[in-house]
């Protein structure tokens, strides 16, 4: 069936019977204003947030020839003013002082906004969001100054492999939206990554071929230089936002009737031009871009490769699913898979295969992999191996059972799908009514239905040597590369490859058996609730013995067959040495790589897990169905208990530990400071180096001589939550224990309480600034960057909901000098950092334009300024803050994963606050307007007597006479310069750990 995509009816209101699933108990309505604008509004009285989103069907695909990059320039101004809301930044700073965030994507043929908001606020942010598309106002010098930050937005990717190889939607704030990939795995959904390469070697007269994120030079030099005014250009392109070329999706709390009265009334003036949406000529790849190897050089360390095929997009018969019939398959990771192959024979660490399509008209299918050294020298065998599998599926023909057992995984998933945030939600939903008719908006593609073998053998038969793509990148080939992407500046190289050179890739491809799948054990039979007699309103110790503890929390808000469990293992010899982290890291590393093949169809049947190295060990972690839960976790404790290193995958996984250790050099300058903050904060953490230096010395023999003596003090901290009984608890709980000790040949052996290991923070020292500067790891890297930490307290209720308040009060404003006005750089943020409980504010920027010891004066300068708005804060001013926090606190759990994840915060933590918010509410209800200043005077102004402050300066090389000067200048008074970070540490006191005092953790 092809995609049908509905007219707007006449305007109204219009009843649609909405397919949607089972446990969704909001209320929808489908709405077509006079102005032909389409919305979606859905009610839901157990809200805390309101939220909307407006997708208009124009995008970089409509960038006026010579100024690329104009439609992602216009989601930029759009947040700046308005005729009704003139205030620069007001959006904005009302979204954000009323516990709300707001963001926007540019994406090929649409661009998106969207915003959430406390719900009592929701009608002024709606109406402040409206006149994005009514009369918004765009200065000459707003123009001017924001196309600086564009150019920083791109600057920022420029060294980026992820830009430089996979360029991503624009987007204008630090979040990057989700656009629809159609990938394997129960998700359907991964981050829209569009090659850059593939865009630069595709046709030149398709939109396609463009360069979408612009920069100075297109949205301000070449302009100037044609005698373009690019202000007048941006409100010319601005007409194309037409209302008949809007959907609009509205999520509140109200009914259904109040929530479309508010609609007609603030969205009936966006003009209706009859603008036609953007139409694709043709698809991007004519004969000529096909048959390709490309050779590229990428700026990180590791080897990736991409087979790409142009195919015939799947939306235009979602019914079928035919992508997600093959990218099941030949993205499998089990038995006899493609992927289960390259990895035994030490080519690969993993594989993705799936559609990626950002248009109607066409669309790739994509099969990408890690590679390791050894698969770099068998990349023919590879590529061999894969149309080798392609081959068996055409002479295998498309199986029924297949194809029903993911419509029974995949109706499963969508009837017993969690409720998520409403921002979210809408984003997830708004483009669906561009492409379905408004019965399957809430669906969309999720729901497959109609088997039809013949549509899956036409995406097959287009999966062919003559129509693929290879994209290979590697640093093994510099000095090889014979051309250069022009926006990034990617080298590379195009070799032909002709379908008889494949032919022969085939017939010397590994002999392994490749097969299809088994039926899927893990698909849930039983999704029954269980009976929960005793209402327990937080988490309690079900179980307690010296060799583990048992939290226990029955499910009583969701309903819904599913479970969490997390098995935290406390090894206290995991992190006591660079040595330890570094083989504690492999470990868990080989027992993911153990459990692959067997685990994956868990998690296509939506039973998760996770295992992961922690502060203090490691942490296994489950979540999903409860029905076949405890068939996962007894083969995940088995192979623990088991455990063995195998040479050939320690071989493997180290090499690629090594090269993501080395990769720290190419972080973001922001990211690195980031470490470098936390590594001078924390008692055990390790600098990179040494840990690489450590790696890099590691053998098989030695990691398998140091694990009885990690594993010989081990103390087990469970916690269960969810649709499950406590005798079913106790019963996992015992299973657990049994296994882990009790196991013949086990290595784990218990703990004593002495040896409980608990991680600390320094503190620093009051009315002492301290500076740590250090040149970047990439000096090729334009981007400079400083993080200011300001450390205030450790985690008490009075001294969170003061630190928290003025967060919220200053994190605007921040925003809107340091980067709107000042431009000082597009990454820019004040926020709060926990580390271990200590709680502290921060403020980011990453620059071009300014070296770090400048942005750090602006910072203070910055809190030089708001002191006086703190101490002018109205009484009205300070209680609208005040309300908006306790509204934010007061959210309620949307599902079981956020209400577990909270719980075992506290678990984890050591601080046991299940009643956190309540208690934190009840002091904001009574805090003093005096109370909170005096609480700024103290620890936060300038010249506070209780200021405890790190300046982290990272300097690129833009700025390395900035560098130099900085660490020959004599250190101002009340400073002190950090050059030696462990000399540094072992000078100051540590905080308390928050796991020692009465009635935390104990273990008698």
């Amino acid at each position: 069936m092809a995609a049908a995509v509905a007219a707007p009816a006449a305007a109204g209101s219009r009843d649609v019977e909405f397919i949607r699933a089972r446990s969704d108990k909001r209320e929808y309505r489908r709405v077509v204003l006079p102005n032909a604008l389409e919305i979606l509004l859905i009610s839901d009285p157990d809200t805390d947030k309101a939220a909307a989103c407006m997708e208009v069907e124009v995008g970089s695909f409509s960038d006026p020839e010579g100024l690329e990059g104009l439609a992602h320039f216009l989601e930029h101004m759009l947040f700046y003013a308005s005729e009704k809301y003139p205030g620069e930044d007001e959006y904005k700073k009302y979204i954000t002082e009323h516990g709300g965030s707001c963001n926007a994507y540019t994406s090929s043929e649409t661009t998106n906004f969207y915003f959430d908001v406390n719900v009592d606020n929701f009608e002024e942010a709606l109406d402040r969001f409206a006149q994005f598309f009514i009369k918004p106002l765009m200065s000459q010098d707003a123009v001017l100054r924001e196309i600086k930050a564009v150019d920083s937005e791109h600057k920022k990717n420029l060294l980026s492999d992820g830009w430089r190889m996979y360029q991503v939607p624009a987007s204008s704030a630090l979040l990057v939206m989700i656009d629809q990939i159609i990938f394997l795995h129960p998700m359907p959904y991964l981050q829209r990554k569009q090659q850059s390469l593939q865009k630069h070697l595709a046709s030149k007269d398709h939109p396609y071929h463009k360069f979408s994120t612009g920069s100075l030079e297109t949205l301000e030099i070449k302009p100037k230089g044609r005698g373009l005014d690019i202000r007048h250009e941006l409100l010319k392109f601005y007409e194309n936002y037409s209302a008949n070329l809007m959907h609009l999706v509205v999520y509140g709390k109200e009914s259904l009737d109040c929530i479309q009265g508010l609609v007609d009334r603030l969205f009936s003036d966006i003009k209706n031009t009859d603008q036609r949406s953007f139409k694709c000529p043709s698809h991007p790849l004519s004969e000529e871009h096909l048959q390709l190897l490309v050779k590229a050089l990428p700026i990180e360390e590791g080897d990736y490769l991409r087979i790409i095929w142009p195919i015939t997009p799947s939306i235009q018969f979602y019914k079928e699913g035919p992508c997600h019939y093959l990218s099941h398959l030949i993205g499998h990771e089990g038995e006899g898979s493609i992927f289960h192959i390259i990895k035994e024979l030490g080519w690969a660490m993993n594989l993705m295969a799936g559609e990626s399509t950002d248009s109607t008209e066409y669309s790739f299918f994509s099969i990408s992999m890690r590679l390791t050294d050894a698969g770099h020298e068998h990349v023919e065998d590879i590529v061999g191996l894969i149309f080798k599998y392609l081959v068996l599926l055409k002479e295998d023909g498309v199986h029924e059972w297949i194809f029903n057992e993911l419509v029974a995984i995949n109706g499963t998933e969508f009837h017993y799908q969690d409720k998520i945030d409403p921002i979210s939600y809408v984003t997830g939903t708004v483009s669906s009514m561009r492409l379905f008719p408004p019965e399957e908006w809430l669906v969309g593609s999720a729901l497959p239905s109609k088997y039809a073998p013949q549509r899956i053998m036409m995406i097959l038969d287009q999966l062919s040597p003559e129509r693929v793509r290879i994209f290979w990148e590697s640093k093994k080939f510099e000095g090889s590369t014979t051309s250069a992407e022009p926006w990034y500046n990617t080298s590379y190289s195009v070799e032909n490859v002709i379908p008889s050179v494949i032919q022969q890739w085939i017939q010397k491809a590994p002999t392994e058996k490749l097969h299809l799948p088994e039926p899927n054990m893990f698909i849930p039979k039983d999704l029954a609730l269980k009976e929960v007699n005793e209402k327990v309103t937080f988490p309690k110790v079900l179980r307690k013995t010296p060799l583990s503890q048992l939290w226990y929390k029955p499910d009583l808000l969701f309903s819904t067959p599913k479970v969490h469990v997390i098995i935290d293992f406390h090894c206290p010899l995991s992190s006591h040495s660079p040595e330890a982290y570094v083989s504690t890291d492999l470990f868990v590393d080989l027992l993911v790589d153990y459990l692959n093949a067997y685990a994956f169809d868990a998690q296509i049947a939506g039973l998760y897990y996770s295992i992961y190295l922690t502060s203090a060990g490691f942490q296994v972690s489950l979540g999903g169905y409860n029905d076949k839960m405890r068939v996962l976790l007894n083969a995940i404790l088995k192979q623990i208990a088991n455990f063995e290193v195998k040479p050939n995958r320690f071989s493997a996984l180290k090499e690629t530990t090594v090269k993501d250790y080395q990769n720290f050099n190419f972080r973001q300058p922001h990211s690195q400071a980031s470490f470098y903050v936390s590594l001078i904060l924390e008692d055990k953490k390790w600098p990179v180096p040494e840990k690489l230096e450590a790696l890099s010395k590691l053998e098989s023999d030695s990691l398998a001589k140091f694990l009885p003596n990690l594993l010989s003090k081990t103390f087990l901290e469970c916690y269960i939550q969810g649709n499950i009984e406590p005798s079913e608890a106790k019963s996992i709980a015992q299973e657990i224990e049994d296994t882990i000790f009790n196991t013949p040949n086990t290595m784990f052996k218990s703990m004593s309480p002495s040896q409980y290991l608990t991680e600390r923070v320094i503190m620093l020292e009051n009315e002492l600034k301290c500076y740590y500067q250090i040149e970047g790891l990439n000096q090729k890297n334009e981007n400079s960057s400083v993080i200011q930490y300001i450390q205030v307290h450790q985690d008490d209720a009075s001294s969170n909901i003061k630190l928290q308040l003025f967060s919220l009060i200053a994190s605007q404003p921040a925003f809107n000098q340091l980067r709107t006005v000042e431009q000082l750089g597009y990454i820019t943020r004040l926020s709060l950092r926990s580390d271990y409980g200590v709680w502290a504010l921060q403020v980011v920027i990453q620059s071009t334009v300014k070296d770090p010891s400048y942005l750090d004066a602006r910072v203070d300068e910055f809190f030089k300024m708001f002191e006086s708005k703190i101490h002018e804060l109205s009484d009205k001013d300070f209680k609208r803050n005040v309300k908006s926090l306790i509204d934010s606190k007061l959210e309620k759990f949307k599902n079981l994963w956020e209400e577990s994840h909270f719980y075992w915060g506290e678990i984890d933590a050591g601080t046991l606050k299940f009643d956190r918010v309540e208690s934190e509410v009840a002091l904001l209800r009574e805090l003093k307007k005096e109370e909170f200043i005096a609480f700024f005077d103290q620890y936060i102004k300038l010249d506070a007597p209780q200021r405890r402050t790190v300046s982290v300066q990272v300097f690129s090389g833009n700025h390395s006479a900035e560098f130099k000067k900085a660490v020959a200048e004599a250190d101002p008074p009340k400073t002190y310069r950090i050059t030696d970070i462990f000399g540094f540490k072992r000078s100051r006191p540590l905080y308390s750990s928050l796991k020692g005092g009465p009635g935390r953790i104990t273990m008698d």
